[in-house]
């Protein structure tokens, strides 16, 4: 087997039966390589009934199965002036919801809630935590391991009071609900320390 370089491209060049390179100049000899190689290879091709070549079928390659998520419906953002949600929500939710306010520990009704059902924005009625995901922190304060639907609360940096926090917010209607922290349960590790002048309850049948 021999290489060598034909223009750019490099031709790798199979034995055949050809006169001795001495006897062939150098053009010629170059010449019945390739031709050599080509005819080999139309050789070794299958064929087809009429003599020519067969087509050869090949297996459909299947992707693999997996199970990919559903995907939940957009939210759609609803937006209000300041003077709009004061006339729309109690003194304390828009406090809380509008300002970034946050209730004293132990003082929300729904801290100690442990009933089946969901606890919605108090400010657009959008499903964000699940009873399921509530769990007793100790904090005074309803806590949950994760959002109910993960597009329905939003979050963003928080440099208030002269700490370094993770603010989370309603998707829908960007109110503020309370922070994320990484020193939850499982099986997510995190701890979703909501207000409850944030939320609604829906208790499920």
């Amino acid at each position: 087997m021999r290489i060598f370089e034909h223009g750019l491209d490099v031709v790798e060049v199979v034995p055949c039966t050809a006169p001795h390179p001495t006897e062939v100049p150098v053009q010629r000899r170059q010449f019945l390589r390739i031709s050599c190689a080509g005819a080999l290879a139309l050789a070794c091709s299958p064929r087809g009934a009429n003599g020519g070549p067969a087509v050869v079928a090949t297996a459909p390659v299947e992707a693999p199965a997996v199970d990919l998520p559903v995907r939940p419906a957009a939210v759609t953002p609803l937006t209000k002036s300041a003077d709009e949600w004061s006339k729309l929500l109690s003194k304390e939710r828009f406090h809380v919801l509008r300002e970034q306010g946050t209730e004293r520990a132990f003082t929300g009704a729904l801290w100690n809630v442990h009933a089946k059902g969901v606890f919605r924005c108090a400010g657009c009625g959008l499903g964000l935590f699940h009873s399921a995901d509530k769990f007793d922190s100790g904090t005074g304060w309803p806590s949950f391991t994760r959002p109910w639907v993960a597009t329905h609360v939003g979050d963003r940096g928080d440099a208030s009071h002269g700490m370094v926090r993770t603010e989370v917010v309603c998707a829908r209607c960007a109110g503020h609900l309370g922070h994320v922290f990484d020193d939850g349960p499982p099986p997510t590790g995190l701890r979703y320390c909501i207000n409850s002048a944030s939320l609604v309850f829906a208790p499920e049948d």
